[in-house]
């Protein structure tokens, strides 16, 4: 099979028109094209210029010959083997039917970490302090849009599927992926029920209302391979002996022993950290990122990168990205881009606001959005604490929440008002779409002044490279502060292991190891691996 790399064809380009192009690429006439498959598809709408962008794989008659006819410097080559290595060479695992491994956490980490144990024979036992996906879906949206009262165990942040089930469900990362983790879990996915078109989109996504039928779907498969999941079971406290972790207390009192115990827990199970620190395991203080949602009108988004060419179902609903270097010595960046999304309230705890943005597979809501962040690190909350980043994220919502009226509607002010720094008194044509709804403020009362300078400058240097995101009438609403976990937890970089607990492996985003779903799941894909190898 060979793979042809940056094959540009215009938006309305048709199969046939594709198939005469990738013959003239490679010389040779439409007979001696006996297979061709789209490995992945890119919109480029860079330069003012829109137009899709093909990886393609080939099967054609004495590839190694035309491949030495084309000569060097041509974009065509052997298609690579996406084999998942480490798969293949797992040895069997030796299973101990009175020790099973505890996994604490069902997001994408804790998932798939569980789906490969539980495909080796070893029945893990997941626990979830939140509830099933379904009954969570709807405990959030009725705290969003019919007054039902907060749940900090049943919320954005917790609950089957972890924080990236009320998102965008986006399936792209920069992590390296050596052992191919990333095609496998795509293909899972898409057995899962996810659409098939994330297996060539280069920026996949599957949405909020599909990605809840996936998880599903992996939860149904570790019930069937013998394995559990405990809803509404909290983990409280750990026993350690000798300094290895032999069990997990659960909140109501009960002991759960496991061989080994993995944490995948997210980036906002705070009380989680701070018992981890009772304990005195290891802990780092590292860089996380704070700022607003920005909301612009996705038909004013998709003229401003897609031209003549907005609103062609072909392309969809057009995401941005960003970064600006400003003069503060920080940079603002574009983060969880939502087209055709919703802002949402993203809580954990009580009486705060956080933000943070979901969209549906169609994406097809009136605006778009993304968080618009700063980072931060110890230099701006101490390092004498390694949880003081938590501290400083909480001080920043409990402000958020007073200034949004102490009933978690959120701070929100226009983009115009922003900038000449002075508060808003009402809205615009954009319409502000987070629920519980928003009250006009000045963001200066909750947000740092080192955040709110870099943001402020930002502005004029990502409307050079976006034009039109300068719109005076686009909202601001704060605050978006979980863009990563605030620590990690040191583990050994061959074996997996927590460095100050044996038995104990942290794993995911809340350890500090992961960022979004994709890596999220690769990262549990690998301790797994971990744990599999250590039990050979």
């Amino acid at each position: 099979m060979l793979q042809i790399s940056q094959l540009q064809l215009p938006v309305d380009h048709t199969d046939a028109h594709l198939r005469a192009v990738v013959c003239a690429r490679l010389g040779v006439g439409d007979a001696a094209l006996r297979h061709l498959s789209v490995r992945q598809r890119a919109i480029d709408a860079r330069r003012g210029h829109v137009a899709f962008s093909y990886t393609l794989w080939v099967d054609i008659d004495d590839e190694s010959g035309r491949l030495r006819q084309l000569g060097p410097g041509c974009p065509v080559g052997q298609a690579p083997d996406e084999t998942y290595l480490e798969l293949a060479g797992l040895p069997p695992a030796r299973h101990d039917t009175t020790q099973r491994p505890v996994i604490v956490g069902t997001g994408p980490c804790g998932l798939f970490c569980g789906l490969l144990l539980a495909r080796a024979g070893m029945k893990p036992v997941l626990l979830e302090r939140g509830k099933s996906a379904g009954d969570r879906a709807r405990d959030v949206t009725g705290f969003w849009r019919r007054g039902w009262a907060f749940d900090p165990e049943s919320n954005v942040q917790f609950g089957e599927g972890g924080a990236g089930t009320f998102s965008d469900g986006k399936l792209y990362t920069q992590i390296r992926d050596r052992e191919h983790r990333i095609p496998w879990l795509l293909r899972e996915m898409v057995a899962a029920g996810a659409p098939e078109d994330i297996l060539v989109k280069a920026r996949p996504h599957i949405g909020t209302d599909r990605l809840i039928r996936v998880v599903r779907h992996v939860r149904e498969e570790i019930l069937s391979l013998g394995g559990e999941v405990r809803f509404g079971a909290r983990v409280s406290d750990l026993v350690v002996e000798k300094g290895s972790a032999r069990a997990v207390v659960l909140a109501d009192g009960s002991v759960l022993e496991g061989a080994p115990v993995i944490f995948a827990v997210g980036h906002s199970s705070r009380d989680t950290f701070a018992m981890l620190q009772r304990h005195g395991l290891p802990m780092e203080p590292k860089p996380f990122s704070v700022g607003v949602r920005i909301e612009h009108p996705q038909a004013h988004i998709d003229r401003m990168l897609y031209g003549r060419w907005a609103g062609d179902r072909r392309l969809g609903s057009a995401p941005y990205k960003f970064v600006a270097h400003t003069g503060t010595g920080r940079s603002a960046y574009s983060f969880c881009m939502c087209p055709g999304g919703l802002v949402v309230a993203a809580t954990s705890e009580a009486n705060m606001v956080v933000t943070n943005g979901m969209s549906s597979y169609a994406r097809a809501e009136a605006n778009a959005n993304c968080g618009f962040m700063v980072e931060v690190g110890p230099d701006d909350y101490g390092a004498t604490d390694p949880l003081a980043g938590v501290e400083f994220q909480r001080g920043i919502e409990r402000a958020a929440f007073r200034l949004g009226g102490g009933d978690y509607r959120a701070p929100a002010q226009l983009l115009g008002d922003f900038l000449a720094g002075r508060a808003s008194v009402g809205g615009g044509q954009v319409q502000p779409s987070y629920e519980p709804g928003v009250v006009w403020s000045d963001l200066r009362e909750c947000l740092p002044p080192a955040v709110i300078e870099t943001l402020r400058q930002a502005v004029p240097l990502i409307a050079r490279k976006l034009p039109g995101f300068l719109l005076e009438d686009a909202v601001l609403t704060a605050a978006e502060t979980r863009s990563s976990a605030p620590v990690r937890i040191p583990r050994d970089s061959t074996t997996l292991v927590c460095t100050g607990l044996e038995n104990f492996y942290p794993a995911g985003e809340g350890a500090g190891y992961a960022g979004g779903i994709i890596s999220a799941a690769a990262d549990g894909m690998r301790v797994a691996e971990a744990v599999l190898r250590a039990r050979a």
